[in-house]
């Protein structure tokens, strides 16, 4: 991937605390290509959904057929370490509905009967913000389950003059990717992500923020406290990237518009005067104190 460096930082610190993102951008920005490339570099279990309005809950997690006298289940694609959701918003509600429990629980009920998933698990789901037609937008509770949401934007002219000069050798990039990690490395390393330290200060710093966007005027629904939990996993993992074994308030700062704003609500009467998400969260962050150096 050219140009994206800040996007796979944001998906690395997600897998590192087992976190979904939701890659969000118009089309031909690369949404699908980070995905699959991402996905191939972990050397994981991998599966593709692709999302249409007659995909149905069991074409996600599998069911049951009759194998003789005996009904067998067939797991579906949901089974997998990474699984990749193109345009996650082209399914039905009710096929969406079937990734909650997933999401939430790494596990899923089909039959009666309830079947773990596999370990690691991540979501990458991929959608286009202004394409409406044919498309239902994802609920509020789904939003809320994905850690971060990241956006790939377009290429400078250097950048995308370098990505057109890759292509001379091959037209598929994704097939020279090879794996960078086993699968018990990235266990151990997610182990040592937790260990993170999180100073009292900086706790208090992230909770303020948290709870300024319940009480903005902007503000219908403001980030809930799984939004806390995400906000403090991935600063983390953040922090664990940039190499230290604390988080600063830094980390958070840069960290509140890929986490919290997919899980804001706008008050509607506000929207159509201009409100929007990030203009909500810059304002949080300027009206929230920021802990001394010494005591954070």
């Amino acid at each position: 991937m050219v140009g994206a460096h800040e996007p796979l930082r944001l998906l690395t610190a997600a897998l590192l605390v087992s976190g979904h993102v939701l890659v969000e951008d118009v089309p031909g920005v690369g949404k699908t290509l980070l995905a699959k490339a991402f996905a191939k570099s972990l050397g994981l279990g991998f599966a593709r959904i692709q999302g249409t309005p007659d995909l149905l809950p069991s074409d996600v997690t599998g069911s049951s057929i009759l194998d003789g006298s005996e009904f067998r289940f067939v797991p579906g694609p949901i089974f997998s370490n990474v699984v990749l959701f193109d345009e996650i918003n082209r399914a039905t509600p009710r096929t969406q509905s079937a990734l909650l429990e997933a999401m939430q629980e790494r596990q899923v009920s089909v039959d009666g009967q309830t079947r773990p998933l596999p370990k690691p698990f991540v979501v990458l789901a991929t959608q286009n913000p202004i394409e409406l037609e044919g498309t239902f937008a994802l609920p509020e509770a789904q939003l809320d389950r994905f850690l971060v949401r990241v956006e790939l934007g377009y290429l400078e002219e250097v950048e995308e003059r370098q990505m057109l000069r890759r292509l001379r050798g091959s037209d598929d990039l994704v097939d020279q990717v090879q794996p960078v990690v086993a699968a018990d490395e990235l266990a151990a390393i997610s182990a040592q992500v937790r260990a993170v330290l999180v100073s009292d200060d900086v706790e208090g710093y992230l909770l303020a923020l948290v709870r300024a966007t319940r009480e903005h005027a902007d503000i219908r629904l403001g980030a809930s406290p799984r939004s806390a939990v995400a906000l403090y996993r991935c600063s983390q993992a953040w922090a664990a990237l940039e190499g230290r074994p604390f988080v600063l308030p830094d980390d958070i700062r840069h960290l509140v518009r890929p986490v919290l704003a997919h899980r804001l609500v706008l008050d509607l009467d506000r929207e159509l005067r201009g409100a929007t998400r990030d203009a909500v969260l810059d304002e949080v962050l300027d009206a929230t104190p920021v802990p001394l150096a010494e005591s954070a």
